[in-house]
């Protein structure tokens, strides 16, 4: 039987981002006699001790931003040199990930998987360059090249053609639409049940658009009175978004209620789900949106990718607030069922026990 094959993951922490959960559904659902997954880690993460008792190990080096460039690569050259018996490298960093490579490359290591989540770096004209400079170094780098769609492939690969795309599984069966799991999470949050609620999952980042949202919102519950917005996340820019709540008098009707690990029964009280982010490879949020059967308006700088073909993603350009209003109240006139098809995920290709199969093939061809 033999042991398992390690693969490496490298990520800045394991904690509730699109690309994190996307690795613990595939962790978790992946024949684990097979493949083990561990972690090479620059700060705490949620799923820590869920990784630990899946049978992972945890590396940890502290991170470029607290220790600068050249401790950093430093770090890293040493990191591998002493785990140089990994054969496969996993990166989630996008750009950042050039650098990973480059280390794990030196030190030997067979298969190196450079994997794109996103469509557009983050961050001042300063941390971009640098992301570029790290950009050049995926090319030389790495083996092997993953994307969670075609324009987040494009984005980071450029016209290279041998991408795989794996596409962001969930588990179909946590998210299908129950009325009870809807009646229990309002009475759980303190909302009436006839109110209408606007959700959004997403971090407290520029890449968001909070801001934008908040607008939307603003604008709606003008015309609505007993709509309700509720914010589902963390992160740098929540202050300012608490800021702008308080200043539109708002704060009767905006639920900040910070991360979660019942996003599955979240979604069941929503209505709709808006999303007008800047840029996205392909949000995980937006396909467990859809397996609950919930209308979602979000942004057309998103892959057009994410539309499962069930008639529930309406693309919106984000340069005007008020088209978005008046969807939001067509919206509110149709009556809706939640009831989606069970195999349309599988048909898809987003379910979960398909993509870990899927990447455990991936995973052993690459070493067979």
């Amino acid at each position: 039987m033999g042991s398992p094959l390690r693969i490496l993951h490298v990520v800045v922490n394991m904690n509730r981002g699109g690309a994190e959960t996307l690795i613990m559904n595939l962790y978790r659902n992946i024949d684990r006699s097979k493949i083990q997954f561990d972690f090479l880690t620059s700060k705490v993460g949620v799923f820590d001790t869920e990784i630990l008792n899946l049978g992972g190990k945890i590396h940890r080096i502290p991170y470029l931003t607290d220790v600068g460039h050249f401790k950093y690569k430093k770090q890293l050259n040493e990191f591998f040199k002493q785990n140089g018996d990994y054969k496969v490298v996993h990166a989630h960093m996008d750009k950042m990930s050039g650098l990973v490579l480059q280390s794990a490359k030196k030190a030997g290591i067979p298969k190196r998987i450079s994997h794109s989540h996103n469509t557009q770096s983050e961050g001042s004209l300063a941390a971009r360059i640098y992301k570029w400079y790290a950009g050049t170094l995926i090319m030389p780098n790495a083996t092997n090249f993953l994307a969670c769609s075609r324009q987040a492939a494009k984005w980071l690969f450029k016209e290279k053609t041998n991408v795989n795309i794996l596409k962001n599984g969930i588990d179909y069966n946590l998210y299908s639409y129950s009325s009870e799991i809807r009646y229990k999470v309002r009475k759980e949050l303190n909302i009436a049940n006839d109110a209408f609620i606007l959700g959004h999952v997403g971090r407290f980042a520029h890449q968001k658009n909070h801001t934008y949202l908040i607008d939307i919102f603003s604008n709606f519950n003008k015309q609505k009175e007993n709509s309700i917005l509720i914010l589902v996340g963390d992160g740098p820019l929540k202050p300012e978004i608490l800021a702008k709540v308080k200043s539109l008098n708002l704060e009767s009707k905006v639920k900040f209620i910070g991360v979660r690990s019942d996003i599955n029964r979240i979604l069941q009280a929503f209505d709709v789900f808006v999303f007008p982010s800047l840029h996205e490879g392909l949000p995980v949020s937006l396909i467990e949106a859809q397996a609950t059967g919930l209308p979602c308006l979000i942004s057309n700088r998103i892959s057009k990718e994410v539309d499962l073909g069930i008639n529930l993603i309406e693309f919106l350009p984000i340069d005007n607030s008020l088209p978005w209003a008046s969807n939001l109240i067509e919206i509110t006139c149709r009556n809706t069922s939640r009831t989606i098809k069970s195999d349309f995920l599988t048909k898809q290709g987003y379910s979960i026990y398909e993509t870990a199969d899927k990447i455990k093939d991936y995973y052993l061809s690459m070493t067979g």
